[in-house]
Order: structure tokens, then sequence, then C-alpha cells
């Protein structure tokens, strides 16, 4: 299935044969003109990759063509791969080794000379079989295209929060189910309420719209949403619920209590509470699993209730004490507004009858799915030529029976019409389990790691593309739930899209999490879920990519993987027990991303992680007991994204050669006092500090050239400028964010130099800020203000009228300000009435 995504491969692929450092690299060895006719051959491969990924289904030897070339492209990025690296090599060391050294390296297995004649070996080997894999696309009668015409239509982003579609065509089940919910009982025994459907019915949809119902908010005091999926361990069930109990306390570290604490624990905190607990998307058809959630829970009951979803009737029949609701498809009339909702703007379907004609027959082929019809009306936004409206009516997949792989024939369409481009980014949603929440860096940071991301024009970095990119995936409804808050999204996939995307990327990815799983043949990209299948696992030496699970604590597993995976360019051991890493962590010259977060027991890197030239991304976040960084990190010449804990208070000068530096987040460093006098960061985009206890003032000189600044609960920091209290001139600011300042009382000066250009302002738990300037009025571009839980703060500034551009307000938890500006009745609502969305709470309300 992964011959779909070759077209992008083979981009990617020239586009690294064009590259400055390649060229520079190849007259130096001699190899100029092998390289430009790979260039050549590919081009001519790619011609007609297009074509013949649509056509591979009828013909088993064009499919098997496709495979030769995706195993050939792969080890030819490998060779190009290599000479990037031993350019960057060659480079750190013109520019900071020594005489004794550069002699070394001359004499060395590397020198230049031995080089060459390897280099040109591989290279002669890739030009034969390109050409003749090229010879062989006659043989097919494939038509030439050079470009991936498939665009995606993009919806307007109008809210912080993203609202999903209307609850179309649910008032009447949705009302049943509220009824259910209120309806009074025995106030001894727990009432079980199951919802079920088919994948795609819209039952978590259904849920949601009843969990968030105001009336359900009066009857219940404590409501609680898990997500269980395949996972019904009691012990992982109960961690998960206490976490959805708006009064557990997010300090307790509940994932280290054995049984008997969590159930202590959650006694205590549904002790006389009547709740409302949702277990959504339950597979579990085991009774004693069951009966032993539900016994602890009975003790808490209260007249409380559980609301269920799951595909199975088994399971409904099992837990359910009332009658189930068997959710059915959507009316033929609701599926048609379903559909117009998300395939046109509202009110164009009236101008086009033509299509719509056509829409209707599509959808009476999606069977009043709810998840079918919309995701097929995504795909077909703002497209008016008739013939792509026929070719999904008419498309054979509509033929094809549903497998066992549950794969929907409408989602596996609307995946056909994505770009090459976007399918091998959505192909690495399959690394990930079911109802995992994402976050944009680590996704769009992956895609970046190899290579996925369409190249950079007109000014903008990759964390821009591959934020574009989600924003397509989220037109075409492949994700959900998606949020848009400061500059960040988060997101989940829906049951249904995870499947497809573990079907799509079956040959490269695989996500391993059952005992006696073998790895299957060509994987390049591998994430393991459980600690205990790493004894089991027998590495391939052909990964690119390899995550490792939770609490991994295994040696020689991390020995093995280290030494046989030369070719890594994503490598990432979160959460894990290690209290060091080998020193042949430095072998692996093609890594691009080293994710090492949350790993409380490592105490340590070795230096040899300096000789990672290649390395864009170094996340030490949260590993608190690491002594300080590698001697020799400023050798990291490519590194873009760099995210500090560490127990030292100064860093070596070297880190002024990091001029590629664009973000840079210092968190959990109680002891960071460094001043980065002499330091300048030319490309810096995101400086971050967060829990940094001794920091007392910022890197001032650095400040005019980023465009993003948060401080988060740095107990110490003042941010004036001392006697100098000036204003900062060209400042970029965009975006900043200010949480957990107990030191501000008032603005400084200095930040009024960025009123042309911020456009993001978050203030939050500033319990001594105690006035707004009047100049903030002057920021014309300032779109959103969040204010919450400054209680001395008592107004915001006179003008606050003038602010020609702010869309989205949000005050809560500030007791003066809500008193001064409540909606219809303050006494200043009237300044603030005009903005498109204002909030204004006396609480803040949990998320």
């Amino acid at each position: 299935m992964a011959e779909s995504l070759l077209f992008s491969v083979a981009e990617t692929f020239i586009g690294k044969l064009t590259s400055r450092v390649l060229d520079e690299a190849s007259l130096a060895l001699g190899v100029y003109d092998d390289l430009r006719r790979i260039k050549d051959t590919s081009s001519l491969i790619k011609a007609v990759l297009l074509d013949a990924e649509q056509k591979q289904w009828q013909n088993n030897e064009l499919r098997e063509w496709l495979r030769q070339i995706k195993h050939v492209f792969s080890d030819a990025e490998d060779v190009i791969d290599d000479f990037e690296c031993e350019a960057l090599r060659m480079q750190v060391v013109n520019t900071s080794g020594s005489i004794r050294r550069k002699v070394r390296h001359y004499f060395s297995s590397s020198n230049p000379l031995a080089y060459r004649l390897k280099m040109a070996h591989q290279i002669k080997d890739i030009n034969a079989r390109l050409t003749k894999v090229a010879a062989d696309r006659h043989n097919f009668g494939l038509q030439t295209n050079y470009s991936d015409t498939r665009i995606v239509q993009k919806r307007e982003l109008t809210h912080s929060h993203i609202i999903e579609s209307d609850v179309i065509g649910r008032e009447h089940d949705k009302q049943i189910i509220i009824d259910l919910l209120l309806q009074d009982g025995d106030d001894k025994s727990l009432s079980v309420i199951p919802i079920v459907g088919m994948g795609g019915m819209g039952k978590t949809t259904l849920a949601k719209s009843v969990f968030n119902d105001e009336r359900l908010g009066e009857a219940f005091q404590q409501k609680m949403w898990v997500c269980v999926s395949h996972d019904f361990e009691l012990k992982h069930l109960l961690v998960k619920i206490l976490n959805s109990a708006s009064d557990s306390s997010p300090s307790e570290n509940i994932q280290n209590f054995d049984i008997e604490q969590l159930q202590n624990h959650l006694r205590n905190t549904l002790a006389d509470q009547k709740f409302l607990l949702v277990l959504d998307d339950v597979w579990n058809e085991n009774r004693v699993k069951w009966e032993e959630l539900k016994d602890l829970i009975q003790l808490c009951a209260n007249g409380s209730k559980v609301l269920v979803t799951t595909r199975s009737h088994k399971t409904a029949d099992m837990m359910s004490t009332n009658t189930s609701h068997i959710l059915e498809g959507l009316s033929p009339k609701d599926s048609l507004t379903v559909f117009i909702k998300w395939a046109f703007k509202e009110g164009e379907d009236k101008k086009h009858p033509e299509l719509m004609e056509v829409g209707e027959n599509i959808v009476k082929k999606c069977g009043g799915l709810p998840l079918a019809i919309r995701t097929l009306g995504s795909s077909l936004f703002l497209k008016f030529d008739i013939e792509e409206w026929n070719f999904v009516k008419d498309s054979e997949l509509w033929n094809l029976p549903q497998q066992d792989d549950g794969i929907l024939p409408a989602i596996k369409l609307s995946y056909d019409q994505l770009p090459s481009y976007l399918k091998q980014c959505f192909a690495c949603f399959s690394l990930f389990e079911k109802s995992f929440y994402y976050y944009d860096p680590e996704v769009t940071g992956i895609w970046d790691a190899l290579d996925f991301l369409p190249t950079p024009e007109n000014g903008e970095n990759s964390g821009d593309i591959g934020k574009q990119l989600l924003l397509e995936l989220w037109s075409r409804s492949f994700l959900q739930n998606f949020v848009y808050v400061g500059g960040s999204f988060c997101f989940e996939l829906h049951d249904l899209v995870h499947d497809l995307a573990l079907y799509v990327a079956r040959d490269d990815f695989q996500l391993l999490n059952f005992q006696y799983e073998n790895i299957r043949e060509n994987v390049r990209h591998l994430s393991v879920l459980q600690n205990d299948l790493l004894s089991q696992i027998s590495i391939p030496t052909g990964l690119r990519t390899i995550l490792f699970p939770d609490g991994a604590n295994s040696k020689p597993f991390l020995n093995n993987c280290l030494s046989r995976c030369k070719y890594l360019r994503l490598l990432e051991i979160n959460n894990s027990r290690y209290k060091n890493l080998p020193r042949s962590i430095g072998k692996l010259k093609h890594l691009r991303c080293l994710r090492l977060v949350n790993n409380q027991e490592l105490e340590r890197l070795p230096d040899s992680v300096c000789k990672l030239q290649n390395l864009q991304t170094l996340e030490l976040t949260n590993c608190q007991k690491l002594q300080k960084l590698p001697n020799g990190i400023g050798n990291l010449i490519k590194l873009q994204e760099l995210y500090i804990t560490t127990r030292q208070s100064n860093f070596p000068k070297e880190l002024a050669k990091l001029s590629s530096l664009k973000i840079l987040e210092f968190s959990y460093c109680d002891n960071l006092m460094f001043s980065f006098e002499g330091i300048q960061f030319p490309k810096l985009k995101l400086l971050a500090f967060a829990s940094c206890g001794n920091l007392k003032s910022l890197p001032f000189h650095i400040i005019p050239n980023i465009e993003t600044l948060i401080i988060v609960d740095c107990n110490m920091v003042i941010l004036s400028m001392g006697d100098n209290n000036n204003q900062i001139p060209n400042i970029k600011l965009k975006f900043l964010s200010l949480d957990s300042l107990p030191q501000i009382v008032t603005f400084p000066q200095w930040f009024q130099g960025c009123a042309n250009t911020l456009y993001t302002l978050g203030i939050q738990n500033c319990e001594n800020l105690e006035e707004l300037p009047n100049w903030l009025s002057t920021f014309i571009s300032l779109k959103m203000l969040l204010i919450a839980n400054c209680p001395k703060l008592i107004s915001l500034p006179e003008d606050v009228h003038h602010l020609p551009n702010l869309e989205h307000l949000i005050m809560s938890g500030c007791p003066e300000l809500y008193r001064r500006y409540e909606p219809e009745v303050g006494q200043d609502w009237y300044k603030i009435s005009h903005i498109k969305d204002v909030t204004v709470e006396l609480e803040e309300t949990e998320d």
C-alpha cells in the first residue's frame, strides 16, 4: 500500500539532488555527472508514478514494479544522505578542527580518497538499478504527469476552538439519552446506559452533545469522560477516571499508585457525589473485567449514571442495567443536509443543481453513515468539475465489501483524492495508538525529520508548513476535535480514520502492540507500545524511525538498536528509565530528531551526541536529573530546535555556534542564571522559559529577533530592564504568553515596541498584576487577548475599544474585571461588546 506514496518520495528525492551542498560535494569527489544522470532517470520514473498508482490494483506486475522502485529510491536516499552527512562533517572539521584532527581525519577510514571510491561504487550501483526500472516503465502503457494537481481547498479557521459540525438529525436520540440519564432510580444502584452502533455512526459525537448539555451540569456534581478503546485493564481505567475528575489533583503522580491506592483515591474523589461517567468506545466483552470496575464505582453510586458507547451488542448487553439505545443511520434528508454542509459554502449548493444531482447519488451510497458523508463531502469542497464528482460516484471502491480491517470505501475514496505529499504525512498517524491526543509540534517534527514536508518558500519554515498540512487534513475531515490555541493545534483521529492510517501505511510503518507479533519485512518506521515487547524484537537494519515505549529500560535492546539501525532519522525515547545513553549513539549520522522527553532517571548524555551534525531537533524536556549538556554542542550546526532541562546554571559559549537555531526552550532549569552575553541566535523565532526558579532577568539583546516569547512559572523573573527601562527597537513579537509570574505588577515599557506586530497576548495567574498600560490600546495587530486568574487587575486599558483588529477576548477568574465587563450589565460592557468573540467568566472554566 505504501506504493501509493511513491510520487511524493520521488519528488523529495529529486529535490535533494538539486541542493547546493550536494552539488559542491559531488564536484569535490568527482561524481557530479553520475548524480545528474540519477536525477534525470528519477524524473523519467516520477513522470509516470501518478498513473501507475491509480492502475496498480488491476495489475500485479505493475504493483511489483512499483515495489522495486520503492526499494531503489530508499537505498538511493541513504546514499545521498550519506553524502550530505560527509559534507557537514567536513564543514565542522574545517571550521573548528585542529591541524592534528585534520591530519587524523585524512588518514582515517573516511578520508576523501577512500570515501570517493566507496561512493563511486554505490552511485554506480544506484544508477544501474534506476536505469533498469526506468526502462521497464514502457511495459505498462503509462501516461506521463509531471505534477500532482490535486489540491485541498481549505476551510476558514475562525475560532480558537474549532466547533465540529452541528449534531444534525440526532435531536430525538439526544433527548432519549438525556431523559434516561435524568430519570430517577435507586440511589444505591448504578445505572448504565449503552449507545450501540457501527463505526462512524456518530456515537461519540452524540455522547459529547449529551455530556455538554446544561441540564446534566445541574443534575450531576461530577462529570467524567474516559476514552477506553481496547484497553480495559482496571488500573489504567482507574487512572483515566481520576485524571478526568475535575477535583483530582494534577500534581499527584497517580500513575505509580497500586490498585488499592487508586481505589481509595477514587472513593475519596467521588464520595457523596452524584456523578456521570462516560466510557467511550468500549470493546471489552469480558464480564469479569467489567464487574471489577463496576464493583468499585458502585460503592460511590448515589444515583450516578454511566453512559457507554460501543460497536458491540454483546458488550452493551453485558454492561446495561437499562435498555440500550441503538443508533441508526441518518435519514436521507438529514444525510443530504450533512453532505451539503461539508461540500459547499453556505448557499453555494443552490447554484450547482447538476452537482447536487450527483451528490444525492453519492449520499445514498453512504448508507446514512455520518462519518462517510462528512468525509466525502469535505473531499469535494469547492470542487465544481462534475467529472470529479462522477469519479467519486462511479468508483469501483463502492463495490468492494467492507473487509475485516474495517476500512470504509467512502473514507478510502477520500484518502485516494489527497495530494501525494499529504498521503505520506497521513501515514505517520499509524505510529500512535487509537485515541491518542496529538499536538502539532510532535507530529510536524516527525514529518520534518523524515523529509515529508514540501520545500519551504517565501520565508516559511517547516513549522509553518506542517501547520498548513494539518489544516488541509482537517479540511478533509481526517482530523477531529481540532482545537487551535495560541498558535498550536491539538486534535484526535476517529477510530476508523486511524484504521485507514494503519491500512495505507502497513508496508512501511508498524505499530507493535501485542506479544508474538512479528515485525514485517521492509518496515522502515516502528513504534513499540509495551516495554515487555523489547526483549522479543529482532530489529530490522533498515529502520528510519523508532519510538520506544514508556518505561523502557532494556539496555540490550537500546544497544542493539543503536548499533544496527545506522540509517535512523528519528529516535524517540520518552518516559524511560535509562540513566545514560551509550556512546554508540554518535554513529547515527543520519539522525535528524532525537527526543528524550520526561526521562526522570537520565543523568548524562555522551559527548558523542555532538557528532550528529545532521541533527535538527534535540529535546531534553523534563529530564530533571540531567547534569549538563554534552561537550561540543556547538558542532550541531544544523540544529534548529533545542529543548533543555538540566541542573547546570551557566551554559558554554559554544552555544553561539548554533546559528541555525529557531526554537530555544528552557524548562525546569532551577539553577539557570545564564545571561546569554555575546550570543545572538540570528534565526531564533521562539524563546521560552518554564519553571526556571532562579531566572531573574531576560536576555533582552535576543528579544528583537524573536516572534514568540513564553514565560511560565518563573517566580523570580523581573521583566523590566532596570534603570534603562526603555523600549527595545524593532521588536518582531507576534505571540506573548506570561503565566504564573508573581513579580509582575505592571507591564514594562519595552513591550510597547511590538505594538505593530503582536497578534496574541496571554496573561494568566499573575497574582500581583494591578494594571494594563493605556498604550496597550495602540496594538493595531492584536487579534486575541486572554486574561485569566489575575485577581488584582481591575480594568482593561481605557481605550480598549480602539483596538482595531481584536477578535477574541477571554477574561476569566478576575472578579473585578467580571464586575466591570459582565455581558449586558457591566458598566464598561459597551467598550467590548462589539468584539466578535467575547467570553467573560467569574471563574476559570475547566477544559
